[in-house]
C-alpha cells in the first residue's frame, strides 16, 4: 500500500512538472505570437503610411509628364517671337505668337511650373546640367556665362535642369 502511494504521489508530481512545462511553452508561444501581431500591425501601419505618402505624390505630380511634353513648344514659340522680321504681315504674326506665348506661360504659372533663373548665377549641379565652358576674366569660375535651354521647376522638384556655359 505504501508503494502505491508512493507511485501515486511520483506520477502526481511528474504530470504536474510535465503540465507546467507546457504550461510555460504555452506562455512562450503566446508571448511569440503577441510579438509578432504587434510586429505586424506596425508594418501594416508603416504600409498604409508609405502608400498614403505615394498617392499624395501622384496626385501632386499628376500634371508633370503634361508640362514636360509643353516644354519643347513653349521653347520653339520663344525663338520664334524673339525674331527680328521686317514685315508688317509677318509682325502681326508674331503679336498673335506672342499672345499665345503669354497665355502658356501664364497657365503654367498658375501650375506653379517656375523657370529657373541661371544666368550670371553660381552652377548648381541639381538645376543646372553644363554643357562646355568658356573663360572670361571678368567673372568668378563657375558663374553661368550663357543658358543655351531654360529649365523649369515644378512645385519642388526640377523637370528639366537648365542647360548652360559655365566660365572656367
Amino acid at each position: 500500500m505504501e508503494k502505491e502511494k508512493v507511485e501515486n504521489t511520483e506520477n502526481k508530481t511528474v504530470k504536474k512538472v510535465k503540465k507546467n512545462k507546457h504550461l510555460e511553452e504555452l506562455e512562450e508561444k503566446l508571448k511569440t505570437l503577441e510579438e509578432e501581431t504587434l510586429r505586424a500591425k506596425a508594418d501594416l501601419i508603416n504600409y498604409r503610411k508609405r502608400k498614403d505618402d505615394e498617392v499624395s505624390n501622384l496626385l501632386k505630380y499628376a500634371n508633370a509628364d503634361i508640362i514636360i511634353s509643353l516644354l519643347p513648344i513653349l521653347d520653339n514659340f520663344e525663338r520664334v517671337i524673339n525674331k527680328e522680321v521686317e514685315n508688317e504681315e509677318l509682325k502681326s504674326y508674331l503679336e498673335g505668337f506672342k499672345l499665345i506665348y503669354n497665355q502658356i506661360k501664364d497657365i503654367l504659372n498658375s501650375n506653379e511650373v517656375k523657370e529657373i533663373d541661371a544666368l550670371g548665377k553660381e552652377f548648381d549641379p541639381s538645376i543646372h546640367q553644363s554643357i562646355t565652358t568658356k573663360k572670361d576674366d571678368s567673372k568668378e569660375s563657375g558663374i553661368v556665362l550663357e543658358v543655351y535651354q531654360k529649365g523649369y521647376t515644378y512645385k519642388d522638384k526640377v523637370l528639366r535642369p537648365a542647360m548652360v556655359i559655365i566660365n572656367e
